[in-house]
């Protein structure tokens, strides 16, 4: 445990506002989670044991009769599928961090992913450390969320309905932020057009995969006129 009480003092400041966000969006997670008449006992161990942001959102809709195994799994990969290039692009920096690796590779929700990429690492901490420390951060403040909103919705019922944009609205605060703090918008404009794009094409069902994939093929192809000022992990 040497380094890592300095590690997660020097990390939480970076991690407020994901703190803010997760432990909101976890409350809804919770309180949707209880509409289906579960205990937030097991919306704890949901967000331990999955932490899929999103992926757990829609999750919630599965457990209903006659949604089949398949279709649960297909749905999460497409859901989540933007993760397998977060993690293409950390490679070599999970690569270092030892058996730590596994929990990060784990990890990484967007908001976590943001932060690796974007955050200066403190001279007086180790990297690995650090980084391990925001991870583990993030997901507590999700955990507790969910557990907060377990307990809220069974011992305090109220009207929950519409409370699944919490996730939306998340996402929407952590692009306007990037949006704002980089000088180089033109990754973020390639990515809102190729959504766009691939709206109109795919419909709303079915158009996040070919965005990713239209994303990182205009990113790869213009790499060299965007690495130095895109800000884009690598």
């Amino acid at each position: 445990m040497r380094g890592y009480k300095q590690a997660f003092q020097k990390a939480f400041p970076y991690t407020i506002p994901v703190l803010t966000g997760y432990l909101f969006i976890g409350i809804a997670f919770g309180v949707m989670y209880a509409e289906k008449g579960y205990s937030a006992l097991w919306a704890v161990l949901m967000s331990v044991l999955v932490y899929a942001g999103s992926g757990q959102y829609l999750a919630v809709n599965f457990f209903v009769p006659g949604v089949s195994f398949l279709h649960v799994a297909f749905m999460t990969l497409m859901v989540n599928i933007r993760h397998i290039f977060y993690g293409l692009s950390l490679l070599d920096t999970f690569h270092h961090m030892g058996k730590k690796r596994w929990y990060m590779i784990f990890s990484l929700t967007d908001e976590t992913y943001s932060l690796l990429c974007t955050v200066k690492i403190p001279k007086e901490v180790e990297e690995d450390k650090f980084l391990f420390a925001i991870a583990l951060l993030d997901q507590s403040y999700w955990v507790i969320g969910s557990a907060i909103g377990g307990v809220l919705k069974n011992v305090l019922p109220f009207n929950a309905e519409g409370i699944e944009f919490a996730m939306t609205a998340l996402f929407v605060v952590i692009f306007i932020e990037q949006w704002m703090e980089k000088k180089n918008r033109i990754p973020a404009a390639i990515g809102v057009t190729a959504a766009f794009v691939c709206l109109q094409i795919f419909g709303s069902a079915n158009f996040v995969f070919p965005t990713m994939l239209l994303c990182i093929l205009i990113l790869f192809v213009s790499r060299k006129q965007l690495s130095k000022e895109a800000g884009i992990c690598q």
